[in-house]
């Protein structure tokens, strides 16, 4: 039997999901903590003295349960760097704008986030930049706006 060629056959339809995520214990003490007290958490190992952040409940690298919380700074250390120059709906603000990994003071470990209050032409690797929090918190990792330089 032969297959008949035919046409790709596309329909254009508005689609939603609600898509909800449990952070489980450790999440939810982390992100409880940026949104009620701006404090910022990790999570060091015994085994590896490593301390993450995001903090997570198992090392990567040893395997071994993370139980231990550690107040972290505010401030940290840009550790590399993107201008995004392009516009998408979903982007946080309007392009040009920059997002960058941090290695926040007393962590092992970078996250990435936004950057604001910086002059893009500016950005340097190594610089010292410190977290901005909106007023209005919610219980997640946008309760810090961005970081800017210090």
């Amino acid at each position: 039997m032969k297959r008949e060629e035919t046409e790709a056959f596309v329909l254009a339809q508005p689609y939603s999901a609600p898509y909800e995520h449990a952070t489980g214990p450790v999440g939810t003490r982390f992100f409880t903590e940026l949104r009620d007290n701006q404090k910022i958490l990790g999570m060091k190992c015994s085994g590896c003295n490593i301390v993450y952040m995001p903090p997570r409940s198992t090392c990567p690298r040893c395997f071994a349960k993370l139980e231990e919380w550690v107040e972290l700074g505010d401030e940290g250390t840009l550790l590399t760097y993107t201008v995004v120059r392009y516009h998408e709906p979903t982007h946080p603000t309007d392009a040009p704008f920059a997002y960058g990994i941090i290695k926040l003071d007393g962590a092992d470990t970078g996250i990435g986030h936004l950057l604001g209050e910086v002059d893009l032409k500016n950005i340097s690797i190594g610089m010292r930049v410190k977290a901005v929090f909106k007023e209005e918190r919610e219980g997640n990792l946008l309760d810090i706006k961005y970081f800017k330089p210090i």
